[in-house]
């Protein structure tokens, strides 16, 4: 094993250690970094913190991917998600949870308890479903202390996202689709597939967030600071898109941004969700000819034409993959369990994401799943034995 691997395995294998030296009683693993947004080497985004509010979320090289998270709780707001607005106070970080497909969340302020819950459907007897480039939000309150507490809550994502370097210009718009609001945001240029090498992020196709239409959601597309500050003043975004394009994506950070508003939040829980996709259009340069992503394959009449269809079936599907979910990862956890014990079974849960997350799958031009690996800050090479054993 060469110094660089050693270096990169060399926490994981002090884990591993830890974890069998313990004792039988419940152990709680930090994770290195922490699976957020999770599908392939390029749409795959981290927490390299403890807690969620003490940094910004990143993409695995390292490069900032900023996802914004905040509360308002009577009025007063808090962050429980990346650094700004830097004046509001944290919410309290009081549980992580880390499983095969979902990352969970639980903070606590002002009488309310929030989680919020990052579910990946990486199910492995479905590649129709692990092919789709979807990740749910999913934040559910409640209150604590025995009152109603009148409560709303933010997201944003910055176009850090799309781009590579953040001098790049960016574009973005709203999609028309039934029963959802749909905000897309991707690179003025488009170069599809016109890099290789190591430390790069994705600069084509396009980002897209989109909630359910109802009552007390809103959405906006517009610089940082408009919309979060607008949200931590007042509880509302502002009423109009940001037209100012393209320009660079770190010309006053555009973002996209929903707001949702819960009204009274009392014991009983309320729940609201977005999906997080992207769409690269093309994955991968492989002896000459541009790969499909594997959710684009051709299959007669239920072929998904276009990041739209692929929207509006994850939509549909949410409820159904969250119990699907659930259960995968309850099943893999108690057998992990039996096998190895809690940490053990903590452990390969971190490495079930890891795993996924390492790999794209594509469709052949005959129409065969083609599953590609990625080596990390190596030489840019894909599909390679060393890869492929540890992830097996």
């Amino acid at each position: 094993m060469s110094l660089r691997l050693l270096a990169v395995f060399a926490p994981v294998l002090l884990l591993c250690f830890a974890a069998l030296a313990a004792e039988p009683a419940r152990i709680v693993l930090r994770p290195p970094a922490v699976p957020l947004v999770v599908h392939d080497p390029y749409f795959s985004i981290w927490s390299f913190h403890d807690e969620l509010h003490q940094g910004w979320p990143r993409h695995w090289t390292g490069a900032i991917h900023a996802l914004c998270g905040m509360a308002r709780i009577d009025g007063k707001a808090y962050r429980f998600m990346g650094i700004e607005p830097r004046d509001l106070p944290a919410m309290k970080q009081v549980g992580l949870q880390v499983l095969p497909t979902r990352t969970l969340y639980a903070f606590e302020a002002g009488g309310v308890r929030l989680t919020l819950t990052f579910a990946t459907p990486a199910l492995p007897d479905d590649l129709d479903v692990l092919a789709r480039p979807v990740t749910y939000l999913t934040w559910e309150a409640r209150a604590t202390d025995g009152r109603d507490h009148a409560v709303q809550l933010y997201y944003d994502n910055s176009a850090e996202l799309v781009v590579n370097g953040p001098d790049q210009p960016v574009t973005w718009s709203r999609v028309r689709l039934p029963g959802l609001q749909a905000l897309r945001m991707g690179s003025q240029d488009q170069p599809i597939l016109a890099k290789d090498g190591d430390n790069l992020r994705i600069d084509w196709g396009h980002l897209h967030v989109a909630v359910p239409d109802g009552g007390g959601v809103s959405t906006v597309l517009t610089g940082h600071e408009n919309a979060r500050l607008g949200f931590a003043e007042k509880g509302a975004l502002p009423n109009r898109d940001d037209l100012r394009m393209p320009r660079p994506a770190k010309d006053d950070w555009p973002v996209a941004a929903v707001a949702f508003d819960l009204g009274a939040v009392g014991a009983q829980p309320v729940a609201r969700h977005l999906l997080l996709a992207y769409d690269d259009l093309w994955s991968i340069a492989f002896l000459g000819k541009r790969l499909r992503p594997y959710w684009r394959r051709d299959r007669g009449d239920a072929t998904l034409a276009d990041a739209g269809d692929l929207l509006l079936a994850a939509a549909r599907d949410y409820e159904a993959l969250v119990a699907r979910c659930t259960k995968f990862d309850e099943e893999l956890m108690a057998d992990l369990t039996k096998a190895g014990g809690d940490g053990y079974a903590q452990l390969c849960a971190l490495a079930y994401r890891q795993a996924i997350g390492a790999h794209k799958l594509t469709v052949s031009p005959d129409g065969r799943p083609m599953l590609f690996s990625k080596e990390c800050f190596s030489n840019g090479c894909i599909a390679t034995v060393d890869v492929a054993y540890p992830a097996s």
